[in-house]
């Protein structure tokens, strides 16, 4: 029996989302920590601050 495959869903950034993550990085928070408390993953996080021209993670 062939194995189900997990249905990737994509959610958009909300302008409240942006904030928070712009917070995030003020405070060099682990971007493991915010994986977590966001429920996004690193690459997703780190791709968005980036395109917002950001730093993430308390080692920059």
């Amino acid at each position: 029996m062939p194995k189900k495959t997990k249905k990737i869903t994509r959610r958009e950034w909300t302008a409240a989302d942006v904030k928070e993550l712009r917070a995030h990085s003020k405070a060099k928070t682990p971007v493991t920590k915010i994986s977590k408390q966001t429920k996004r993953s690193v690459p997703s996080l780190r791709m968005k601050a980036s395109s917002l021209g950001i730093g993430l993670g308390h080692q920059r």
